[in-house]
């Protein structure tokens, strides 16, 4: 079986987190590789779920044993993707979503350059705003700097294959749906997956 990597990245607010986790409710076949974080646990969160919740000694260990397919600092704590996890899930025939900044997915392209690129943008910087202040859970500080790190961010747009615009949340998670769906019916996905049946149709 064959599966699909997907880089999937948006500004801080976008909604990323909640189309990625619709389509995985929509489309079976699909999950999110859970990133190792140095980032302090949350009361919500659950290690091994949300997060694999490591130390900043244990997370250089890993970078310097390769573990990592990707890592980067977004907001002063570290991030990375296991390559042996994801490699794996891969390998069953389940497509793989990474939720990462620009940083990581310039990373991953390197080293898996048919991973497949989606970015996702707000309809304005006004909404965008709105979304981060509507949180209720960040500083003024922290919505600040998140806006202007999210003008940076948006800015490599165009090393992605896809480009999103979250301006109807189902309107999204329809046009990200339909990429995941489009990629499944490419000809050399079908012609590994469905060998037989093109070899008794050929026959």
């Amino acid at each position: 079986m064959t599966a699909q990597l997907y880089v999937l990245s948006a500004p801080s607010g976008a909604g990323k987190t909640s189309l990625v986790k619709g389509a995985c409710e929509r489309l079976d076949q699909l999950v999110v590789s859970v990133s190792h974080t140095t980032r302090p646990k949350r009361p919500a969160d659950v290690d091994g779920v949300d997060y694999h919740f490591v130390d900043e000694d244990t997370f250089h260990t890993m970078i310097g044993e390769g573990d990592f397919l990707e890592h980067a600092r977004v907001f002063d704590n570290l991030y990375g993707t296991s390559q042996r996890l994801v490699e794996q899930t891969l390998a069953l025939g389940t497509d793989v979503i990474l939720e990462i900044d620009w940083q990581g997915a310039d990373q991953v392209r390197r080293l898996m350059p048919d991973a497949c690129g989606i970015f996702i943008v707000p309809p304005s910087k006004d909404i965008l705003e709105q979304r981060l202040r509507g949180r209720a859970s960040d500083s003024e500080e922290v919505i600040e700097r998140r806006m202007r790190d999210a003008v940076e961010d948006m800015r490599h747009f165009s090393n992605y294959d896809y480009l999103i615009i979250n301006q109807d949340f189902e309107h999204a998670l329809d046009e990200l749906c339909a990429v995941i769906l489009s990629k499944r019916v490419e000809t050399t996905r079908q012609s590994t997956e469905n060998q037989p049946v093109l070899s008794a149709l050929l026959s």
